[in-house]
């Protein structure tokens, strides 16, 4: 199953709710959950706060779906 579905579904949200969250329409929403449109860096970081997870998660990269540690994070951002 889709992950974003498959997020969405636990949280038991219709797409027009997260999509009105998101600021686009359902009909985009639609498009990124069903592979139809890729996801832009901006809306996947929008999607994984939302969900409370990572853009690893979202883009399987990872099976963990809590977010990284706000630790890890810091560093990330002083080496770059």
């Amino acid at each position: 199953m889709n992950r974003l579905k498959e997020l969405r579904e636990d949280k038991d949200i219709l797409q027009k709710e997260i999509a009105k969250d998101l600021n686009i329409t359902q009909r985009n929403y639609s498009y990124f959950e069903t592979g139809k449109t890729a996801l832009t860096s901006d809306i996947l970081e929008k999607i994984a706060d939302y969900y409370n997870t990572s853009i690893d998660y979202l883009l399987y990269r990872t099976d963990q779906k809590k977010p990284y540690p706000e630790s890890i994070m810091q560093d990330k951002k002083i080496r770059r």
